[in-house]
């Protein structure tokens, strides 16, 4: 008898979230909703290697986001990189997650825009071994740019568009998921709020009287 594994699906969204805004809350509700996630984890970064150090600090962050999610019960907050506090590398992350679902299929969301530079991540090739990767398009239409031959090849060895394959894998497979563009930055924010500007409707109204309430970014 043939019996064919199923694994829940888990959606990954990392970041600085600095401040997190409707953009990423969207995102992750829709591709949620069309692969069927069980969860999402929003998992903020502590010390992003490929940015800057935030202004704002960790803990802030991540409270943002707790208010942010507090009213969907698909959304959940994942602090470990916060504790780690070490450089945040995703596939340390993966790992430790990968580690504590043994019965789960991670997916991670990541906009076209970052998969561009994905070659250049911390131990990059692993990353695929303990997450299937999620794609999907940023409003600024960077999918148009080409990928090097790198990351073609990277692509073209694990790339799908049967859905269902990923409740059968663990890990290993890479899909693309349209989404509605809603072209918000947390940079836009940041700026309108230093600016003395309303940045209502852009993120959720209690992380904006959180942000009043603390000065942040003032």
């Amino acid at each position: 008898m043939n019996l064919t594994l199923h694994y829940p699906l888990m959606g990954v969204l990392g970041g600085t979230f600095n401040p997190i805004h409707h953009g990423h809350l969207r995102m992750a509700q829709e591709v949620a909703e069309q692969l069927h996630f069980d969860q999402v984890k929003f998992i903020p970064s502590a010390n992003p290697p490929h940015k800057p150090a935030p202004e704002v600090s960790a803990i802030q962050r991540a409270e943002m986001i707790k208010l942010a999610i507090a009213d969907n019960p698909l959304f959940n907050l994942d602090t470990r990189e916060i504790e780690r506090n070490d450089v945040s590398y995703t596939v340390e992350t993966l790992k430790s997650l990968y580690a504590d679902h043994s019965d789960t299929a991670l997916c991670l969301i990541l906009g076209s825009d970052a998969f561009l530079k994905f070659d250049t991540w911390h131990l990059w090739q692993e990353i695929i071994q303990y997450c299937h990767i999620i794609l999907v398009q940023r409003p600024q239409g960077t999918s148009q740019q080409g990928l090097n031959k790198t990351l073609e090849t990277f692509m073209r060895e694990h790339y799908t568009e049967d859905t269902h394959k990923l409740t059968q894998m663990r890990a290993g497979l890479i899909t693309m998921q349209a989404i509605t563009a809603l072209e918000i930055s947390s940079s836009q924010i940041r700026h309108l709020v230093q600016q003395r500007q309303s940045a209502i409707y852009l993120s959720p109204l209690p992380v904006i009287i959180y942000m009043i309430q603390h000065q942040l970014y003032l």
